[in-house]
């Protein structure tokens, strides 16, 4: 016998999503981003069920790529914040990685390595979300430099990052798409220079940034970007449903509390579900009382706080509820995105802080 949380992982409905993503920008080139683990759904397994379907991978560092690697996963992998240091851009040429250059430091030490074999760099540009890049006025100075350098081969793709592309009235993304394009002002015409523009909420709702190449993370994974509808968004499925089991159920009377701190108060006589999941399981401990949970398929509302390994469920409307029934906390019939909204956080984070201490278990 095991503990019942665990985080099933569909890899048929991660293909729909990585298939809605290339359908959307079909003459395009599509590296999957599967930073953290793939947001949390297991980046050796996630890759290898969809490497036949893109063409490249994305990850945050290199310890991210040499996983990759070690897992006999082949096809190009782009260090999306660079190297940290000298040595990762050996490490880089010697894997076959592709790196980023981020800033005007990562581009001299890139100039300066002696390096065993040249590396494809992607050139960031600063169009206005001020974390990495270079300013588009040092664009067309550091393209040429990487461009003649023995060190960087088979061209140099230039690429930016959106701040507001999930906000779907905010102008934000046009502006810096203006700025990324002064930039790229008296770069040479031949041969073109290839681009890199969207992430999954730019694919999605804005065609002007499908480009070169996409870099769809989150809708990969079944999670839609907005907070709003969104036609395009409609279509993915849900790749990870955590899931667990009622362990305990108990009569709860007029008056009394449930939980720590005594947060919550029976207002009529109650029925209360203890189910093993909670924070040190990836369970949100922000989740307020009325978070929706699915009990035997049927909604319910979390009440108490959250606990490190159990949280507990008015089911007092349910009739035939049962020790060992099946719990889903997000997933199938329950989008995180909702859960999340009630923790007040986003899907993102609820699924990439998913601990290794959850067995996944992988359906075709």
């Amino acid at each position: 016998m095991s503990r019942p949380a665990k985080a099933l992982i569909d890899l048929n409905a991660l293909r729909h999503n990585v298939a809605l993503a290339k359908g959307l920008s079909p003459h395009s080139s599509t590296m999957a981003i599967v930073k953290a683990n793939a947001y949390g759904h297991g980046v050796v397994p996630v890759a290898r069920a969809i490497k036949d379907m893109v063409s490249a991978f994305g990850v945050a560092c290199i310890e991210e790529a040499l996983e990759l690697r070690e897992a006999g996963i082949k096809k190009p992998i782009c260090l999306l914040e660079g190297a940290f240091c000298s040595d990762e851009i050996a490490a880089a040429a010697e894997n076959d990685f592709w790196l980023s250059v981020v800033s005007r430091e990562q581009l001299q030490v890139l100039l300066a390595a002696r390096l065993s074999r040249p590396v494809k760099a992607w050139l960031w540009v600063d169009s206005g979300m001020h974390r990495l890049g270079i300013r588009p006025e040092e664009v067309v100075d550091s393209y040429a430099a990487l461009s003649n350098t023995g060190n960087v081969a088979d061209g140099v793709v230039l690429a930016t990052h959106f701040a507001c592309a999930d906000e779907l009235q905010n102008d934000f993304t046009h502006q810096q798409l203006l700025r990324l394009k002064t930039g790229m002002v008296g770069l040479p015409e031949q041969p073109r220079v290839s681009l890199s523009l969207a992430n999954s909420a730019a694919l999605m709702a804005w065609p002007e940034c499908r480009a070169d190449w996409n870099r769809p993370g989150i809708m990969l994974y079944g999670s839609p970007p907005f907070s709003v509808h969104h036609p395009e968004a409609e279509k993915l499925l849900p790749v990870m449903t955590l899931t667990s089991s009622v362990i305990a159920l108990r009569e709860v009377p007029v008056g009394e509390s449930v939980g720590y701190a005594a947060r919550w108060h029976a207002s009529r006589p109650s029925r209360i579900a203890t189910v093993a999941i909670g924070y040190g399981d990836g369970y949100p401990v922000h989740a307020p009382d009325g978070t929706p949970v699915l009990v035997k398929g049927q909604r319910c509302p979390l009440v108490g706080r959250v606990s490190m390994d159990m949280i507990t469920v008015d089911v007092t409307h349910l009739s035939d509820v049962a020790v060992g029934d099946e719990v889903v906390l997000w997933g199938k019939g329950l989008s995180v995105n909702e859960v999340a909204a009630s923790a007040g956080t986003i899907s993102y984070e609820l699924l990439a802080r998913m601990p290794r201490r959850v067995p996944r278990s992988y359906s075709e």
